[in-house]
């Protein structure tokens, strides 16, 4: 039997929160099957999807319950054949019981035809003997009728097993399981393409979550967004300048509620709080300098440097609130991001797409937002997000979308809990922006928006 299928164009409308999963169907078996993914010359997303037609749908369903059905008959069956057997070892017992209870009784009548062959002691004996059997007898009855039920149930039983095989094999073209793995493996191609359209335009941030009260005022702290799964180590660096040693935890949870680390001993110092572990390796920049240093954690060596061309150090560009904060490493859906400031572009933010693994500049965007005058920065999507401070009252205010090379004013609130933001930086993996707010170490999830246009799904 072959499901008859159609291509459908669709428009869907996706408010993206913190989970994928809030996208996904509620039912997987009645899923779009999505079989392929691309983006056409203008950016849009292309998917095609098969959906079973509406009989097919219900068939599966009805398929999964016969089935359920027909494995409730059989362990019906299985314990009929039990209490059958039990039944029929009782019966045989109170048949034979039957036997000498009725010798008995007629032995009873041969004594009161013949009393004259019996004393009174007799007599009375096996009166009371009989008096003890005489309730067998109800229960004899009781055992026929049961056992008389019992092999009609059997019967039935065995009719019914019948009917449910021929009607699943009327109506079962496909193997339920089978069809589960094909379900299953479409809900993971689905969750696939999803994944791919996962980005959008910030419209929300949660109220601050505290993870960590440590270190001092300045600092960062930051996940692997592509440390395989599994792999949910903490990278803890306190200060701002003038200190070489980053704290590895072995987990959130460790981080939490332990002081148990491993120390890695950087061959630089590093220069404020942008620095980002990213695939296994740390990338700072070196302190006094405007080099960026890429320092592999597992061969415990430097791996690649590079230096930002006409970049400001040394506090010449920082952000508003100081810390030799000249340049800010970050990374989003998109990869590797460095952020920064130059005389050529009179101070204003520089927006830099950098090569993990020669970091060489692939693409510079400039702003007209200067640097001095950001509190905070971070990537999403390809867009630098830009806080109006760091202290008091903040919210993010300034959006560039480097795909389009254009700003806006935004007005989106975020809560300054501790007063004073010295790192805040964007984990696409965990859509959470993790913060250092005044030895406070604290998350904050995001709300995405985005319209997902496919044609000719």
């Amino acid at each position: 039997m072959q499901p008859a299928s159609k291509l459908l164009s669709l428009t869907l409308l996706v408010l993206m929160g913190t989970e994928l999963t809030q996208v996904l169907p509620a039912n997987p078996e009645e899923s779009w099957q999505v079989y392929s993914s691309a983006q056409d010359s203008e950016g849009r997303c292309v998917c095609t999807v098969v959906a079973p037609q509406q009989t097919m749908c219900s068939r599966d369903a009805r398929t999964k319950q016969l089935r359920q059905l027909l494995e409730k008959v059989q362990n019906m069956t299985q314990s009929i054949q039990n209490l059958d057997q039990r039944t029929q070892k009782d019966l045989q017992y109170v048949q034979r019981m039957e036997v000498q209870l009725r010798g008995l009784e007629t032995k009873f009548k041969q004594v009161e035809e013949s009393h004259k062959q019996n004393i009174a002691k007799q007599y009375k004996a096996i009166k009371a003997k009989m008096e003890e059997l005489r309730p067998m007898i109800p229960v004899l009855e009781e055992y026929k009728a049961d056992a008389k039920l019992v092999m009609q149930f059997k019967e039935e039983v065995k009719n019914l097993t019948s009917v449910l095989s021929e009607l699943q094999e009327e109506i079962g073209a496909f193997d339920y399981e089978e069809l589960h793995n094909r379900v299953s493996n479409l809900e993971e191609r689905l969750r696939a393409c999803m994944q791919k359209l996962a980005c959008g335009k910030l419209t929300g941030i949660s109220d601050a979550i505290t993870i960590k009260t440590s270190g001092s005022r300045y600092g960062s702290w930051m996940t692997d967004p592509l440390a395989p799964d599994g792999d949910t180590r903490v990278w803890y660096m306190d200060g701002y300048h003038n200190n070489r040693f980053v704290r590895e935890y072995k987990s959130m949870v460790d981080f939490m509620y332990s002081d148990n680390f491993t120390s890695h001993r950087l061959p630089h110092p590093w220069s404020g709080t942008g620095q980002v572990v990213y695939n296994g390796s740390i990338y700072f920049n070196k302190f006094q300098s405007n080099t960026i240093i890429k320092f592999d954690f597992k061969t415990a060596t430097i791996s690649r440097s590079g230096q930002l061309d006409y970049a400001g150090f040394n506090n010449r560009y920082h952000y508003s609130w100081g810390g030799h904060s000249d340049i800010d490493l970050m990374v989003d859906e998109g990869g590797l991001w460095a952020i920064y400031a130059t005389n050529q572009n009179a101070g204003n933010i520089v927006i830099s797409k950098i090569n993990p693994l020669t970091l060489q500049v692939i693409k510079s965007y400039t702003t007209n937002h200067p640097k001095r005058s950001a509190g905070e920065a971070f990537m999403i999507c390809g867009t630098l997000y830009v806080t109006n401070g760091y202290s008091g009252g903040t919210k993010v205010y300034y959006a560039f979308h480097t795909n389009s090379s254009t700003y806006e004013y935004i007005d989106i609130p975020l809560q300054n809990k501790y007063s004073h933001i010295s790192m805040l930086d964007y984990n696409p993996r965990d859509r959470a922006l993790y913060a250092w707010n005044n030895g406070h170490q604290v998350l904050y999830n995001v709300t995405l928006f985005h319209v997902i246009r496919s044609e000719e799904l």
